[in-house]
């Protein structure tokens, strides 16, 4: 698929079939997160399958939503702060880093016919005991992962001009 259809044919989806998601897929989006850049390529990250049949109930106090177990899978991208890169301002660059690695899960899910959805309003406390995270393990970010039960919505999106500033420094 050509990038920018990619990034166009991407959308949150919130309804999903009950088919599993293949291994050959699977191994692929796992590299793509392998793949993505990361700050000293430190790659301050882990990934957390979790199969959501029959865990339904544990997910929902994660994120109470239907459709977030609804899927054959969730992953939580969870980030390890410590082994970080830190800027000389102190800034730790974990939460951009697994940023980055859940975007590439994300758009190489799109590239293979599969639906995902960022999840970021989860409740931690419950991600943190049902998944047993260790303290310097924090979970970051969620999504379910599986074939897509809905087609995409129209995106509104702000005007370029609205987002892009060129600045000339001379």
């Amino acid at each position: 698929m050509e990038f920018l259809n990619l990034v166009k044919n991407r959308f949150s989806v919130r309804s999903y079939k009950p088919d599993d998601v293949e291994e050959e897929k699977l191994k692929v989006i796992f590299e793509a997160a392998s793949l993505a850049p990361t700050a000293v390529n430190y790659q301050p990250f882990q990934l957390i399958v979790i199969k959501t049949l029959g865990v339904e109930n544990k997910l929902k106090r994660i994120y109470p939503a239907k459709w977030f177990s609804e899927a054959p899978l969730v992953i939580c991208l969870c980030v390890i702060p410590s082994k970080a890169w830190n800027r000389k301002d102190g800034k730790n660059y974990a939460d951009v880093d697994g940023s980055i690695v859940m975007d590439h899960i994300i758009l190489a899910a799109t590239s293979l016919g599969l639906g995902t959805c960022w999840v970021g309003a989860f409740d931690p406390d419950a991600a943190r005991e049902i998944l047993d995270l260790p303290e310097n393990v924090e979970p970051l970010v969620f999504t379910p992962l599986g074939y897509p039960a809905e087609e995409p919505k129209v995106k509104q999106r702000k005007k370029l001009s609205e987002i892009v500033k060129f600045k000339d420094l001379k």
